[in-house]
């Protein structure tokens, strides 16, 4: 088996080697890619990811494996995350320790991520499915925060799916019993199926900025007192408290989730593309991390930004990939895109947390 502490390594170089060789192929919107190759990748990452061994390394992953076994008693409705927790408790009372668990939450995760990409993405599926692996939350997710990753990647599908309606429905639903912080994007796609002035998404997501570098609490005591005990517990949090993370005005996630806006913006307001998925896509990021910088001086901040995070790497190449005209500025732009965002990933990786 593979030490615990090669795992990061392992992950970016195969990441970073694949992306080099398929980002020099500029495949016509009109070409289908062949499927094969993702689809390997894909079950690669189940089986790497999903089968690695239980280390501190990956944090969550311990008390997962610490917390295994029990009776099962039946479906608990009064559960918080409703499908993950029974399936959770339902597992542990059947497989003697978490080794399949792990896998199936890694499967949910990788593939969701790839029918996504897939389905949005037919001409170029590799190299997004590549992108959204290098993007800078993705190995986190897969290895730590595997309840919100999976609940997420249910979420895209949902997004992919848009047009069939039972479906989308279903995955939204899924997402929402994996994880209820996924009720902030639901409520952010429900709100741009009946708001569509994209340019007040963008005066919003600027005023949530404005309230964050002014540190004003308001909306994040506001939000204690409307969500759970758990959420509470992350916005009441007492910042003299010791608790070994960074905390105050995230400058670093900031510039981070400021890239899909100033892309967003020239491509709405300088191209004026015309894409109902990426307005809708976009206006849900707007809403979900101009929510996160209202809450940013809580605890434990980035299980915040994830709610928006998790649509970035699709957001960021979607124009480049989407546009059927080979001339297009943002066309001819998508392998700078791609190789900026993976480079930034590897420097917060390698080096800004090292």
């Amino acid at each position: 088996m593979v030490p615990a502490f090669l795992y990061k390594y392992i992950y970016f170089l195969i990441i970073t080697v694949l992306t080099l060789s398929e980002v020099q192929r500029l495949r016509s919107l009109n070409e289908k890619e062949g499927s094969l190759g993702s689809m390997f990748l894909c079950f690669f990452m189940v089986l790497f990811i999903g089968f690695r061994p239980v280390s501190v390394l990956f944090v969550d992953m311990v008390n997962y494996a610490n917390w295994w076994g029990g009776a099962w008693w039946g479906f608990d409705w009064k559960t918080t995350n409703l499908l993950f927790d029974n399936l959770y408790q339902y597992m542990g009372s059947v497989f003697p320790d978490a080794t399949f668990f792990f896998g199936l939450m890694a499967a949910i995760y990788f593939i969701g991520m790839f029918v996504t990409c897939r389905k949005l993405f037919p001409s170029n599926t590799l190299i997004v499915f590549l992108v959204c692996l290098a993007a800078f939350s993705t190995f986190s997710y897969g290895t730590n925060g595997i309840k919100a990753g999976a609940a997420a990647s249910l979420f895209l599908v949902a997004l992919a799916y848009r047009k069939q309606l039972v479906v989308s429905i279903l995955f939204l639903l899924l997402s929402l019993g994996f994880h209820h912080s996924m009720q902030m994007p639901v409520a952010a796609y429900l709100l741009t199926l009946v708001f569509k002035n994209e340019k007040w998404y963008f005066y919003g997501w600027l005023f949530c900025l404005l309230m964050a570098v002014g540190h004003v609490s308001f909306f994040q005591n506001l939000f204690a007192g409307m969500t759970d005990e758990s959420g509470a517990g992350y916005l009441n949090w007492n910042p003299n408290e010791d608790w070994g993370g960074k905390s105050g005005f995230r400058l670093d996630f900031v510039i981070y989730s400021a890239m899909p806006v100033i892309m967003g913006y020239y491509v709405k307001f300088k191209y004026q593309l015309e894409d109902k998925l990426y307005d809708t896509m976009l206006n849900i990021y707007l809403t979900c991390n101009g929510i996160w910088m209202l809450c940013m001086y809580a605890q434990f901040t980035n299980r915040i930004a994830y709610l928006s995070w998790f649509m970035y790497p699709i957001l960021l190449v979607y124009p480049c990939y989407a546009i059927g005209d080979e001339t297009h500025p943002l066309v001819l732009i998508r392998k700078k895109v791609v190789l900026l965002h993976l480079a930034f990933t590897l420097f917060m990786a390698f080096i800004y947390y090292a």
